[in-house]
């Protein structure tokens, strides 16, 4: 404390002269406009270059934050472009699959849209109810597919609502065929896992091979020829030995239902009804 004491006292007069030196300078620049102009114009000067240093000096010390930021958005973004390919792939698979069912739909069918708002997977005997009825056009006994293939066929309607025997259900029978071959069965769920129906009443003498798709063979008053149903996932014997049992891995996945085309065929109604009188 001595010390600082004789520092203080051994320069008393510099530092009164300093003191006096920024007394002047600040009745100069307070009371002249043009003084007091520079000053603060240079002032602003000095105090930009020093922000500005001042900034550099730390956007270089948080260039690591910044790195690893922008490698976490980097890695979601890559994430989110992997979801929206795979989503494009399947929507690309799906409309390929819709426009072979609208071909398959000749000029004598109308399709309808619909959309599934209830749908069962784990009974004997499965139905999916849609959100269009009489009112639009849906009628009883119309197929009803999707861009993956074949879902069932209207049961009963009413005016905005209509119920579908799926195929996983054990009264459907939906008369089916190799593709690009003319021997046809009928596909029946026998009730399990609801990827996998049975076709029957297929000849021995058929050539089948596993990968086979399978297709509507248009040998009825509902489903066009064409629409896909599956593929051929395991080939046997029925019990008589004189037809094949194939498993059938099929095309629609009843899980993931939501959008479905109901298909009418016009003069449907007239062919039942002559195909019931001719039974009598």
């Amino acid at each position: 404390m001595r010390n600082l004491l004789n520092f203080l006292i051994k320069y008393n007069y510099w530092f009164f002269f300093v003191l006096l030196e920024v007394i002047c300078f600040a009745l100069l620049f307070r009371f002249n406009r043009y003084q007091e102009g520079v000053f603060f114009t240079s002032a602003n000067t000095v105090v930009g270059r020093l922000y500005e240093v001042s900034g550099a000096v730390t956007s270089y010390f948080h260039l690591k934050e910044a790195n690893e930021e922008l490698l976490e958005r980097n890695i979601r973004l890559e994430e989110q472009m992997s979801r929206l390919q795979g989503l494009l792939k399947e929507y690309e698979s799906d409309a390929m699959k819709l426009q072979s069912i609208q071909g398959a739909a000749t000029a004598d069918y109308r399709i309808f849209k619909a959309r599934v708002i209830n749908n069962s997977l784990n009974l004997a005997d499965n139905y999916i109810t849609l959100n269009k009825g009489t009112r639009d056009g849906v009628q009883p006994d119309m197929a009803v597919v999707s861009g993956m293939g074949v879902v069932g066929i209207i049961y009963m309607a009413s005016p905005s609502y209509s119920i579908v025997i799926s195929l996983l259900n054990s009264k459907s029978n939906v008369s089916s065929k190799i593709k690009n071959s003319d021997y046809f069965g009928y596909l029946k769920w026998e009730g399990g896992d609801t990827q996998y129906a049975f076709l029957r009443d297929l000849p021995r003498h058929a050539e089948i091979t596993l990968g086979d798709t399978v297709v509507t063979s248009g040998y009825s008053t509902v489903f066009p020829e064409g629409i896909i149903v599956g593929t051929v996932d395991q080939i046997a014997d029925f019990a008589d030995g004189l037809s094949y049992n194939l498993r059938i891995k099929l095309a629609t996945d009843f899980g993931k239902l939501t959008n479905v085309r109901v298909l009418a065929r016009e003069g449907q109604k007239e062919q039942r009804t002559l195909e019931q009188n001719s039974t009598k």
